[in-house]
């Protein structure tokens, strides 16, 4: 990690210690001293560009979140006609987030 951090430097990049996370477990021993200043985050909290990178809790309420904001949608879409509906569906009510966690996140093991 030093060395990350000493290339940088000749580059003029400075390394911000304080946005920089280390995906670990609870028992995971850190034993650089650049990395002993990162926040851990466990596995399955991960998130890289708003998508989870490990099945857990994140990937759990990311879907629970949109399937709750869908079915509020579908119930209010019934008030506008049906090629606003569908412009409306495909457009916005986390329609791209959805399609974003598809193409982003991990397959589940069935």
């Amino acid at each position: 990690m030093s060395r990350i951090a000493e290339l940088g430097s000749k580059m003029s990049l400075v390394l911000n210690a304080a946005k920089c996370e280390h995906v670990t477990h609870s028992g995971f021993i850190v034993d650089d001293p650049l990395l002993w200043s990162f926040s851990r985050v466990e596995p399955g909290d991960a998130t890289l560009l708003g998508a989870p990178l490990f099945q857990g809790r994140v990937l759990n309420d990311f879907w629970s979140d949109q399937c709750r904001d869908l079915s509020r949608a579908v119930d209010r879409l019934c008030l506008v006609g049906r090629q606003d509906a569908l412009i409306l569906l495909r457009a916005s009510f986390t329609a791209p987030r959805v399609q974003h966690l598809l193409r982003c996140s991990p397959s589940v093991d069935a």
